[in-house]
């Protein structure tokens, strides 16, 4: 019998590839510490994503990747979260209380971007984070209906807001000042300073990460949010139907004009279940997603199914990752969670936060 030496172990990890990083663990850097007592390993990974409902998942694959050691002995596993804050667009102020800001963008409405906004911050924070969401559609707010929160926020000094909290996801819209039925007849400027104040003026607690659920489309009103909002990250959402794809297309385009990465593409409603039989079916097409990932360079992080649930949920205020954490359709949005919250951990990081302020005063 030999020893098991740190080098074998670190070895035999790199032919490991994570699912949600999309590499292996020593080149990802999450590798916190390895404990080798002769033939025993204790192994500390320190992951910079929420990922609560993976971890018994990932210590089971880890374990049975170094069983392959040659006479290894014992394996302990122990799994750390550190989410930090990731750059923001050059010349762009980071706000207070906020480490991470996710855009989740379309090109085109109709596509259901605001139901995986809403439910993707739900399944953020099922994993382990704390999330807020910022409904950034003036014209057509949704949040508030789809977390079923209404009343206008509180305000403790007449100056900034508190944001409204629905299932422990801090929220704000201007769904929550105005009525539902009342019509935003505003000029772009107006929208853009609304928007501004909305997130600046909110008094957002410890968020890991804030969503932003954009405007459709990519013209001024969308650009200049991009230009002027701090964005870590985006996401696009598409359905696999050529025409979305072109909008969709469209909008990864804006984000590499305002230099936000984009972490990956959500293919919505890829499938029709029937809610008589189960039978699934491709009804606007299929494989849109993929071959816009591939033209592009950036992840296909998941495909959604189009099931009457999803829709009857956010309607009634009832999103289906709130209700049912552990249904097969809430998994598949934990999944796409982990894997977008992975990708930015893996980004450059803002470390402006750790230094001290330095103030020059004349005396």
């Amino acid at each position: 019998m030999t020893d098991i030496t740190r080098e074998s172990i670190e070895a035999q990890l790199k032919n490991y590839i994570e699912p949600c990083l999309g590499k292996d663990l020593v080149s990802a850097g999450v590798i916190r510490d390895i404990k080798v007592d002769r033939t025993d390993v204790d192994l500390t990974l320190r992951l910079g994503f929420p990922a609560d409902g993976y971890h018994e998942i990932l210590i089971q694959s880890l374990k049975d990747e170094l069983g392959c050691v040659p006479d290894i002995g014992n394996i302990s596993i122990q799994i750390e979260t550190d989410i930090t804050s990731h750059t923001v667009q050059k010349g762009v102020q980071t706000l207070p209380g906020i480490k991470n800001t996710i855009a989740i963008a379309s090109g085109k409405g109709g596509v259901g971007k605001s139901t995986t906004s809403v439910n993707l911050a739900l399944a953020l924070q099922a994993e382990g984070a704390k999330v807020g969401i910022l409904d950034a559609d003036i014209y057509g707010p949704s949040q508030p209906r789809m977390l079923g929160c209404s009343g206008k926020p509180d305000s403790s000094d007449g100056k900034t807001i508190e944001p409204k909290l629905s299932y422990n996801i801090q929220s704000m819209s201007i769904g929550y000042l105005i009525d539902e039925d009342t019509p935003m007849i505003w000029r772009g400027p107006m929208v853009t300073g609304a928007l501004e104040q909305l997130l600046g003026d909110t008094n957002w607690s410890d968020l890991d990460y804030l969503i932003i659920d954009l405007p459709p489309g990519t013209g001024d009103i969308q650009l200049t949010l991009c230009q002027k909002i701090p964005v870590s990250a985006a996401i696009i959402v598409t359905t696999p139907q050529d025409i979305a794809l072109l909008d969709a297309r469209k909008a990864h385009n804006m984000f590499e004009k305002v230099d936000v990465p984009v972490l990956g593409i959500i293919e919505n409603m890829s499938t029709h279940i029937c809610s008589q039989c189960g039978h699934e079916e491709h009804i606007f097409g299929a494989g849109g997603g993929e071959q816009m990932s591939k033209q592009y360079g950036i992840d296909l992080l998941g495909e959604l199914p189009l099931d009457i649930k999803i829709r009857e949920g956010v309607d009634c205020g009832k999103p289906t990752v709130a209700i049912e954490p552990e249904s097969d359709i809430s998994l598949l949005y934990r999944e796409i969670a982990r894997k977008a919250s992975a990708r930015l951990s893996m980004m450059a990081k803002d470390y402006s936060g750790k230094f001290p302020k330095i103030v020059i005063e004349n005396n």
